[in-house]
């Protein structure tokens, strides 16, 4: 019997699913690895002061790679929008599993009458988020809508919604997908008009890069198709020097043998927004994104980073 293989995972419930099922394809892979995880506290997890106070980068990840780094773990799994495009020395992604559905999600109240649409929320309707990426493209759809700071995990986002707190809240499909309340969609928001954070609905396996024990296991969980389209989208992010905190957006797809990358900078205020497209080959993601960063960054985007 080989030595176990240890998965680190933040303890929220959806933060568990991804374990769970990176655990047990793990295991059905090599029936003969004991696979089990260790539940691992975040910054992220125990402040409750909205990101762009306590900072986005790193919040939910750092303590999963400081657990890699001293050993304690084999393997850190996570949401891959919320890991860092630059890792830690030492570190690398072993695996990018396959994309749940990357859009973002309107939810409305339970037993809502109102249509479920972005343009169909009433006049000046509360609506809470805790992303400026989402803030700043409702901002540039519905002026007059109010939007209000929204943290905790799903369920208390949903509980504060029907609670009355809010008139709309929006999550990432994935998540609600993952944790069984597709029900709970009452819209799932086009790309066209609320581009997804870099890296939504991915799930990123993350390993020391000298621990050959743990790399060999996770690069089984890889997805060709999903990897290429986020590399694509993290190289973006980071040839604009940006984080997740930050009101920039990109998604990515493979299509006809071609990948297309479309990628936004934002005022938050989603006063201006700077958008545009590229395609090229899929052999070289990255370099896509960085041409697709430079492109921004010469119409004007530096200037919106800066005064962030």
């Amino acid at each position: 019997m080989s030595r176990p293989l240890v998965i680190g995972s933040r303890g929220s419930k959806l933060a568990l699913w991804q374990a769970e099922q990176a655990r047990d394809r793990l295991q059905s892979f090599n029936p003969q690895v004991e696979v089990r995880i260790e539940i691992i506290k975040t910054t992220g997890d125990v402040k409750s002061d909205p990101l762009s106070v306590i900072g986005g980068k790193g919040v939910f990840t750092k303590e999963l790679e400081d657990a890699l780094l001293d050993g304690r773990i084999d393997i850190a799994v996570h949401s891959l929008k919320d890991l860092p495009t630059v890792l830690p020395e030492g570190l690398s992604i072993g695996a990018i599993c396959e994309r749940e559905d990357a859009r973002d999600a309107l939810v409305l109240r339970a037993g809502s009458s109102e249509d479920g649409s972005l343009m169909d929320l009433p006049q000046g309707a509360i609506v809470g988020t805790s992303s400026q990426r989402r803030l700043a493209q409702l901002k540039a759809l519905r002026r007059d809508v109010e939007v209000k700071d929204l943290r905790g995990n799903v369920d208390t986002r949903i509980r504060k919604l029907d609670e009355g707190q809010y008139d709309a809240v929006i999550l990432a499909s994935a998540g609600l997908v993952r944790l069984g309340l597709m029900e709970r969609i009452s819209a799932r928001i086009a790309v066209s008009e609320m581009l997804p954070a870099v890296g939504q609905g991915a799930i990123a396996i993350e390993t020391r890069s000298d621990n050959e024990f743990a790399v060999q296991n996770a690069s089984r969980l890889d997805h060709r198709e999903t990897r290429l389209a986020c590399l694509a989208e993290r190289a973006f992010l980071r040839g604009l020097g940006g984080g997740c905190q930050f009101p920039i957006a990109a998604h990515a797809i493979l299509d006809n043998g071609l990948l297309k990358l479309d990628g936004l900078v934002a005022k938050p205020d989603g006063s201006e927004i700077l958008s545009d497209s590229l395609s090229g080959s899929p052999d070289d993601p990255e370099d896509l994104g960085l041409s697709l960063a430079a492109e921004l960054l010469s119409r004007g985007a530096s200037s919106i980073l800066q005064s962030l």
